[in-house]
């Protein structure tokens, strides 16, 4: 194979095998090392327009870290990373790494393993680094919700001076990270990333729940200037079916946070997962881990090309003995005590309409029946919105999080933000967002323009900007 040849044609990442991987949550994908790092990142071309960088959400500098890495200057590597992203070590693992969609090289080949480059630079180079905060300006935030959202707001506020207080419903940090099962993200790496805002001014608090004590309105009358929502969406949709109320049916999310507290779900021998996305993914593959030998299947209402989980993850759940069942939607759940069986209609795809889209419609009198004795339902979830107050006129996102009804993320209670994001890194997008129009927002009524982000490590290096050419990043779309 010549050296041309050879570019198009990625390092492979170091994986367990099925067999192996499915006896536990030990971690799937192994890292690079430094000989296979520097040789996958030597493939990347350095575009002069990267489009990696565009479809990051928070056009994080890949190609900049890439190039670092082929150099094999790891140290160098792991602070450009750290520069821009915060949450570097819990990304490097769990990222839906849009910049490889966007990879040049996945025209001709496989595109560049960035995602896994950023891990190489995290773990080969030196990433115990500490951010340092600009001169304090006397004003506290509260940010209400530690997910990936939240964390990157207080980030980018504690860079900016602020004063910032996280409110945590849970015992830990990282919101709906926190349930990523440990074959993909290892426990403590939300905990590494936070080590390093130790020198920034935030604190947080943990076991309070926003709602009916803890609203806006009182963080405000305590003397917060601003208030950002980052509460997400924790709280799981249903599917309205008969029969959801037998013992057995299960919420995904809450049993993935059981998983990884150690509250190991009993499972039978017959398992439905039922949703496409990330969560249906997640808790299919857990329960294969959890119910050796049982019969576990994901079924979803539309198709393979359109689930919205990963090809990836697929691609590593089916050699794990994951049965996937396409284009059925539930009907209902069969039994009286327990759990006998589960009811799908069969689904169809309609001719595309003027935007190319082709609705999900269902089969006359075709149905299914799948024999189970456990269900765990993943089809979505929506914000828990209890006590909060009605005037803030919140307007629930796509996926189901909170936001302000203003550009800015702001509510109609002026001073209040809200906003939230479809995966980890969109929600890290929203952060920034917010705390932009927070600081903006705090220092007109000063008088002040706003900054931009300072160097995170106290110096004068001039914050990263789009190069000319680029078209509007994701996350100010």
């Amino acid at each position: 194979m010549s050296y041309a040849e050879a570019r198009y044609h990625r390092i492979s990442v170091p994986e367990e095998p099925p067999v192996e991987r499915i006896q536990g949550f030990d971690e799937v994908l192994r890292a690079y090392s430094k000989e296979q790092a520097i040789m996958e990142a030597s493939r990347c071309l350095q575009c002069a327009l990267p489009f990696c960088v565009e479809a990051c959400p928070i056009t994080q500098d890949c190609r900049g870290y890439i190039g670092l890495v082929a150099s094999g200057d790891f140290d160098a590597a792991a602070r450009l990373t750290l520069r821009e992203n915060p949450l570097s070590t819990t990304l490097c693992k769990v990222c839906y790494h849009y910049c490889e969609d966007a990879c040049i090289m996945k025209h001709k080949g496989i595109p560049i393993a960035i995602r896994h480059l950023k891990r190489a630079a995290m773990e080969l180079g030196n990433s115990q680094l500490e951010y340092v905060p600009s001169a304090p300006r006397n004003q506290r935030v509260a940010v209400v919700g530690a997910g990936p959202a939240g964390l990157m707001a207080a980030w980018e506020l504690g860079l900016r001076g602020y004063g910032v207080t996280v409110f945590e419903k849970m015992p830990v940090a990282g919101g709906q990270a926190e349930a990523i099962p440990q074959y993909r993200m290892p426990n403590n790496e939300v905990v590494a990333d936070l080590e390093r805002f130790k020198n920034l001014d935030v604190t947080f608090v943990y076991g309070e729940k926003a709602g009916a004590n803890l609203t806006p309105h009182t963080l405000m009358a305590e003397g917060y200037r601003a208030v950002y929502l980052a509460v997400g969406a924790s709280k799981p949709s249903s599917p309205n079916i008969p029969g959801e109320s037998l013992p057995g049916v299960i919420y995904a999310l809450d049993f993935l946070l059981d998983v990884n507290q150690g509250k190991i779900a009993k499972l039978g021998n017959r398992i439905v997962v039922v949703g496409g996305g990330d969560v249906a993914i997640d808790s299919v593959r857990s329960a294969v881990r959890l119910s050796p030998g049982a019969h576990v299947s994901m079924v979803y209402r539309r198709t393979k090309a359109e689930a919205p989980c990963g090809p990836e993850e697929i691609h590593e759940a089916e050699p794990e003995g994951v049965e996937f069942h396409w284009l059925l939607s539930p009907v209902k759940i069969l039994g009286v005590d327990r759990i006998e069986g589960m009811v799908f209609q069969k689904m169809e795809l309609a001719p595309p309409d003027a935007s190319g889209r082709r609705a999900v419609v269902p089969i006359p009198n075709a149905f299914v029946t799948l024999e189970c004795d456990t269900v765990i339902v993943a089809i979505g979830q929506t914000a828990d919105l209890d006590g909060f107050p009605a005037d803030l006129q919140l307007k629930i996102g796509s996926k189901g999080w909170p936001e302000g009804s203003h550009p800015d993320t702001m509510t109609a209670v002026e001073g209040v933000f809200a906003s939230g994001g479809k995966s980890v890194v969109h929600a890290m997008a929203a952060g920034t967002r917010a705390a932009e129009s927070i600081d903006a927002y705090l220092r007109k009524k000063d008088g002040l323009p706003p900054i931009p982000r300072p160097d995170p490590f106290g110096g004068s290096v001039p914050p990263p900007k789009t190069p000319e050419g680029y078209s509007t990043p994701v996350w100010r779309a």
